[in-house]
């Protein structure tokens, strides 16, 4: 984390970028503000998430970007964002090297793009965005003020790998193994409200629309890229959204289970005991806790003492390591999901999203949610 004020930061670390930039370049990764056409876009898929990417930029240039990112996240947030970009050379050789998505390398540390939406300013109205496969960080900004830091997506596939030694490779091991934690340690009763089906969803039920509705289900896979391939290509996404559906024995009344409601679903934090609050808390802070501390502690500051019992936690599919789950923690505008479905239970997607100040808010909607699909 870059210190000091973080408006002044992010601010003076995207002027730097951006004067670095050619003039094309600049045109790429530059939009006015507030363009929510465009800034509302998101995605976690290896799709162009638009801006300027990593390929079409210099050595330099990559490190202000990098410069840039450090003035929105906390140190762990930083490192596990650089290794879950570095991760797409452990997936390419996963994958035998062999998925291409139309271009010539289908899995690239590269192609991660960098947006600028108004002009960058220690106290006016603009934002930033970053993402690629797996990661998508929104950052906006209004006098002076940090106003919105989500959607906030990582992932990770495979979810664990080997390492030279006793040890794996789980970047987001912490996520996995405290929900489980807190799964685990429920007795009968409180179990019976928090584990709704004993399989758990294809992938995140908000998936990556810019709001969310009543009875939001996962969207199909080939339907989350910024333009959705045809033929071949195309019948195979769905093939794979089928035959991880068929693997997991998901059937519809499981995905009702999960569905999303403005009502949390699961066990309201104030049935948890004390121990099982300090494991929710701890769950918790490994989301808001990717971005600065400094932010990070206003966010969990909401949740401190009896705010913690605002929260729900809601669980679907096993408990057993190495299988599929799927979790949420939902109360007021907080909405985390964490999904492990795919290739058998090696495959995380984790968003942490503020219904509504995802992208900074929206001041003329009434409500957060609508039945807006990008």
């Amino acid at each position: 984390m870059i210190a000091g004020n973080p408006a002044e930061a992010m601010a003076d670390a995207a002027a730097e970028l951006l004067a670095a930039l050619t003039a094309d370049q600049r045109a790429e990764a530059c939009w006015p503000f507030p363009a929510d056409d465009e800034r509302r876009r998101w995605f976690y898929t290896p799709t162009d998430h638009g801006g300027l990417s990593l390929a079409a930029m210099d050595s330099t240039q990559h490190r202000l970007v990098h410069r840039l990112l450090a003035t929105g996240l906390s140190r762990p947030g930083y490192v596990t964002a650089a290794i879950i970009m570095a991760q797409e050379n452990i997936l390419d050789e996963f994958e035998g090297f062999a998925v291409d998505f139309e271009r010539d390398r289908g899995r690239d540390p590269m192609l991660y793009w960098i947006a600028v939406f108004g002009e960058p300013s220690p106290d006016g109205r603009w934002s930033w965005r970053f993402g690629g496969h797996h990661l998508s960080l929104h950052f906006t900004l209004d006098g002076g003020r940090v106003v919105g830091a989500t959607p906030c997506f990582m992932g990770a596939d495979p979810a664990t790998s080997p390492l030279l030694g006793p040890h794996l490779h789980r970047p987001l091991g912490g996520a996995e193994d405290l929900g489980r934690q807190l799964v685990r340690s429920l007795n009968e009763e409180q179990a019976a409200l928090a584990v709704v089906a004993p399989a758990p969803p294809t992938d995140i039920v908000g998936s990556n629309r810019s709001r969310l509705a009543e009875g939001d289900r996962p969207l199909p896979l080939p339907e989350i890229w910024r333009q959705r391939f045809e033929g071949d290509l195309d019948r195979a996404l769905s093939r794979a959204d089928r035959l991880t559906a068929a693997e997991l024995d998901l059937q519809p009344v499981h995905v009702d289970a999960v569905a999303f409601s403005s009502v949390p679903k699961g066990i309201p934090a104030g049935e948890l005991d004390r121990s099982q609050q300090e494991i929710l808390r701890a769950l918790l802070a490994t989301y808001v806790g990717r971005i600065r501390d400094d932010l990070a502690d206003a966010q969990l500051a909401a949740f401190a003492g009896d705010g913690l019992h605002r929260l729900s936690f809601v669980w679907a599919g096993a408990t057993d390591v190495g299988l599929p789950h799927y979790y949420r923690i939902q109360g007021g505008d907080l909405f985390v999901e964490y999904d492990n479905a795919q290739r058998g239970g090696n495959h995380i997607h984790t968003v942490w999203r503020d219904l509504s100040l995802d992208f900074g808010g929206d001041p003329l909607a009434e409500h957060y949610t609508s039945g807006h699909r990008h």
